[in-house]
Parts: C-alpha cells; structure tokens; sequence
C-alpha cells in the first residue's frame, strides 16, 4: 500500500515540500550563523569600545562565509543569500523548485539570528543594520550594484566553473567578502546580500533605503551571471 501524500499541487510547485529538507535547514543554519557572526561582531565592537575595530569586522565577515562554505557547501550549496540563490537559478545550475523554499530558510535563519542579538547583547548599534552614509542612497546603490557584481563574478569563477582549481572556492569567495566589507563598509555597510540587511533591519525597526538592500545585490549578482556567461563561451 503506498504511503498517502498530502502536500498540495501549489506546495508542490513552489517547492514547498522541501522546506523541512537537510539542504534548507543546512541554509537557514548557514544564513543564522553568518548574521550571528558578522552583525554580532558589530554589536561587540561598540560595546568594547572599538576593540573590535573596523578591519576586525570585515575580517569576521569573510571568515565566517569561508567557514560555511567549507563546512555546509557539500549539503546545500552554501548560498546564505537570496541575491546568490537566484543568481544560481538563472544560471541553470539551481532547480527553480527550490528557489522559494531557500528564500525562506534564508529569511528566517537571518530574522533568528537577530532576534538572538537582540536578546541576548540588547538593542546596540542597530543590530548591525546596513545604512547609506548620511542618507546617500543612490551613491549606496550604485556601490552595493558593483560589490555583489564582484562577489557574483568570484562565486561564478572559483565556485561553478569546473575549470577553476579545486578547493580554493571558499577562501576566494571569503576573501573577497572580507575585502569588499573592508574597504566599502563604511559608506554602503557592504551587505550584498538582502537578509544579511533583513534581519537587522525587521528586529530593530530600522527601515530607512532599506529596498536598496534588495535591489542592488540581486540586480548586481543577476548582471555578473550575464556577464561570465559572455566571457565563459568568449574563452571556449
């Protein structure tokens, strides 16, 4: 006797049936950690005084991505981003049965994650939320347009391309977020990544350009996957 289904043909479509699977709570885990460590690391830093330091919080941001991909690439892909997720999808390399289903894990592992903070550091530093320096949000789209665009162009080149030597994906794409994050920090907040800006943003009411945060990461990540699309079949 077969075992009775009940999952609906919307759910089905969606991808929904998978939203409890070991790649999605690997994801939601993932994109937990990686707002825990990075925004945490901003909280940290004001309650020390600076002991942290800028350069401290760039470089926890790129180690803890490197740590995860390392740690959970091989379960879900180590996306942790919605701006990468879809990025993948129309690369072809992502089954679009899934693409909901990771967006949620991703908004919910980021929203825990600072909720968490809140709880546990208190209300400091607004929670590491991202911010266009002096309200400049169309100099801040521009920058966030640009770094995702770099971001994107690492993970293509050292992460999918099965020419690019293997196991360097995640330093490359840790460096490159710590980097970016390092030099471009304090004028956009270097989000490149929509919940890593979500969770802080939800849980501590702080709304303002937050759409940038949004549009820039996932129209630069959706530009370099045109862009290496050209230069992979220019190179064959």
């Amino acid at each position: 006797m077969k075992k009775r289904s009940f999952s609906s043909p919307r759910a089905t479509i969606l991808g929904l049936n998978h939203l409890f699977s070991p790649a999605a709570i690997a994801e939601g885990i993932g994109t937990f950690i990686l707002v825990f460590a990075g925004t945490g690391a901003v909280m940290v830093n004001q309650l020390s005084d600076g002991a942290v330091t800028h350069l401290g919080i760039s470089f926890v941001f790129g180690a803890v991505v490197a740590a995860l991909i390392y740690t959970l690439g091989h379960m879900s892909g180590a996306h942790f981003n919605p701006a990468v997720t879809l990025a993948f999808w129309r690369s072809g390399v992502f089954p679009g049965q899934k693409v909901v289903v990771y967006l949620i894990a991703q908004v919910l592992g980021a929203i825990s994650a600072s909720a968490f903070l809140r709880f546990s550091l208190g209300n400091i530093a607004n929670l590491g939320a991202t911010l266009p320096l002096n309200g400049n949000w169309q100099q801040s789209l521009m920058l966030e347009t640009v770094l995702t665009f770099i971001l994107m162009l690492v993970i293509l080149g050292s992460g999918l391309d099965r020419r690019a030597p293997c196991g360097f994906a995640g330093l490359a794409i840790g460096l490159t977020v710590a980097l970016e994050a390092a030099f471009m920090g304090p004028i956009t907040g270097a989000s490149m990544n929509p919940v890593r800006s979500l969770g802080p943003a939800l849980v501590g009411g702080l709304w303002q350009h937050h759409w940038l945060y949004w549009v820039a990461p996932i129209g630069g990540a959706q530009l370099a996957v045109l862009v290496y699309r050209k230069l992979s079949e220019s190179s064959q």
